[in-house]
């Protein structure tokens, strides 16, 4: 008994332990490397696009065309059922891109650091290019399908070979470009049509390696203090034949993608930003450099190639912006959407990679199963937790039935352990021979144990991902938010030295209190003599204390509720045992009973 006990101690500490260890196995949340304070990056780095260049020779010089546009910079803002999007005048970009989640809170989704954010950014010319800050004659068109706005403005390129001599870009001719964006009132989709048209008194367009370069960036949204995988993270995929790839992406190296793609994203802990280019061969780039005031950027940019000499280049770009939901993003599959666009594959963005993925996927379906009865989502993981325990029973009655017949054979082992004490491998083999004998195989205790870890790590990351529970309130004032640790007192930004700690937890405490009553009442007579085991009981609800301290509250919820249901069941066992004689144990063909206790007459 004291073997088999100890190791399922083991093995369970050893499994909790190794999972948060290769956490970024089971459960990939990479993020880039950074650290306030660093230089801003304005576009992307020249060394991430050979179409780039090295040299600043091989840069197109941009030069706005007198055309009449005015010189004062002009906030445009549009609102739909599910966004306010304001426009900057100047480059035409995306200076704010709010998610109207609730009546009081709006999500920021273009996140700024110190410097002035700006997304969907066109650099004419390769990648090296800065942006275009230049003003832009703007235009909004509403109506019942949508909303549009519309910015433009005529440019003359100076090709490096002329900037080089000195040369001034001559006069008429130029290119028009033209950014038009279109938003549905139901969509957290949009499009961007993106047109580069040569003056017909002009020569034809004739870009040296690219035409353009748009980028999105600084950052997706809501803020944050720092990506630690827990409250926060990014991670950056790209989509093509049919197949989920992530995308390595380091402060110092950014990935490059040179493939054709059905889409790219940055994805958050709850809200994620996808690109979908036209048929074009783009040239994708993740960027994760730190910005003054962000300690991690994410800037994407799609490079388009230069044509053959012509007169006109047009492209088409549909971007989502908003929560990572499957419920949101699976309308991309089934057409049921104003852009009537299907098979997109989004939710593969929201989903679970792993061996957990399905069991993760049944909780998380019936936890909204419950959550439609009860519409309460700290009333749904109780409910979800005597499902389990149900589900479980079995298992935990035949670990019961276990520990009987193991006190039955209590006497038996002891003779073999004494008998063969200085030969561990024929006591071993003795054992072994025991068991066979009776049937018994000593780790079917253990199994309930065991079996309940791979369901707290699909709970771990259920309660840290699903975007339904984000902001999902328990009991006021205590448990605002299953998602996050709950909190009775704050002493940030001081920490407790060694731990980290900011806060003061209740549920923490409450666990350890369950796990040590649980424990105790769980204990065989055996064991309550054994100060090896005694040790044990008291030292691993504290090993899981610190584990457990800064995990969502919605997690502890469930497994203090485990720890309480468990202790019920285990109370209900001892009463039926105490009113019935325990299993015989058998020898052979000789059953070696345990004699039943007199009854009083």
């Amino acid at each position: 008994m004291e073997k088999r006990t100890l190791l399922a101690i083991v093995l369970s500490i050893a499994v909790i332990i190794g999972f948060y260890l290769v956490q970024g196995i089971f459960f990939p949340q990479k993020q880039p490397a950074g650290a306030a304070g660093s230089a801003p990056s304005v576009g992307p780095p020249v060394e991430a696009s050979p179409a780039s260049g090295s040299s600043a020779a091989a840069v197109v010089r941009v030069v706005p065309a007198d055309d009449g546009t005015g010189d004062q910079e002009e906030g445009i803002t549009i609102e739909t059922e599910l966004l306010q999007v304001t426009f900057s005048n100047r480059g035409g970009d995306i200076v704010s891109y709010q998610l109207k989640e609730r009546q009081d809170q709006r999500v920021e989704m273009v996140l700024p650091g110190l410097e002035e954010p700006r997304a969907f950014t066109i650099a004419l010319g390769k990648a090296a290019q800065a942006p275009l800050t230049d003003y832009f004659q703007a235009r909004r068109l509403s109506s019942e399908a949508g909303e549009v706005v519309e910015f433009s403005r005529k440019f003359q390129l100076l090709p490096p070979e002329q900037d080089a001599l000195g040369q001034e870009p001559a006069q008429g001719g130029g290119v028009l470009l033209t950014k038009r964006y279109t938003f549905k009132p139901t969509e957290y989709m949009f499009e961007l049509a993106v047109s580069l048209e040569a003056d017909p008194a002009g020569p034809a367009l004739n870009f040296s390696g690219a035409a353009y370069t748009l980028g999105f960036g600084p950052q997706i949204g809501p803020a944050f203090t720092k990506l630690d995988q827990r409250s926060d993270y990014r991670q950056y995929y790209t989509f093509m034949n049919g197949k989920r790839r992530e995308e390595k992406v380091k402060e110092n190296a950014p990935a490059v993608i040179g493939e054709r793609v059905l889409w790219a994203a940055i994805a958050g802990k709850y809200f994620t930003f996808i690109a979908v280019p036209d048929a074009t061969q783009y040239e994708l780039t993740f960027s994760a450099k730190p910005e003054p005031g962000l300690p991690s950027a994410s800037r994407f940019y799609m490079t388009r190639p230069a044509a053959a000499p012509g007169g006109r280049i047009a492209d088409i770009y549909r971007f989502y912006l908003g929560p990572k939901n499957q419920s949101a993003l699976a309308v991309y599959d089934t057409g049921n959407n104003s852009f009537n666009i299907r098979n997109m594959d989004f939710v593969k963005v929201a989903n679970t990679s792993g061996i957990l993925a399905p069991l993760e996927t049944a909780l998380k379906w019936f936890l909204s199963l419950f959550y439609r009865i009860i519409p309460n989502y700290g009333i749904a993981i109780i409910l979800l937790t005597l499902l389990v325990r149900a589900i479980l029973f079995p298992l935990t009655k035949k670990s019961s039935e276990s520990t009987l017949r193991m006190q039955a054979l209590a006497p038996k082992i002891k003779e073999i352990q004494e008998k063969y004490k200085d030969n561990p491998s024929q006591m071993n083999a003795k054992m072994a021979e025991l068991y066979k004998q009776e049937g018994y195989n000593p780790l079917t205790g253990c199994f309930p144990l065991l079996i309940q870890f791979p369901i707290f790590f699909a709970m771990y990351n259920l309660f840290n991902n699903h975007f339904d529970l984000r902001g999902a309130p328990f009991i006021p004032g205590w448990i605002p938010d299953l998602s996050v640790p709950e909190s009775i007192f704050s002493f940030a930004p001081s920490q407790i030295p060694l731990l980290g700690w900011t806060d003061i937890r209740l549920l923490p405490f409450i666990y350890v209190g369950s796990q040590l009553l649980s424990g105790m009442i769980t204990q065989t007579p055996d064991q309550k003599h054994n100060a090896q085991m005694k040790m044990m009981l008291y030292v691993m609800p504290l090993i899981f204390f610190f584990i457990l301290y800064n995990v969502p509250s919605g997690l502890l919820l469930y497994w203090i509720m485990t720890n309480i249901l468990s202790l019920v069941q285990q109370l209900i066992i001892n009463r039926y045992r105490k009113h019935s004689p325990p299993a015989p144990a058998i020898t052979g063909s000789k059953p070696i009973i345990a004699p039943r206790k007199k009854r009083k007459s």
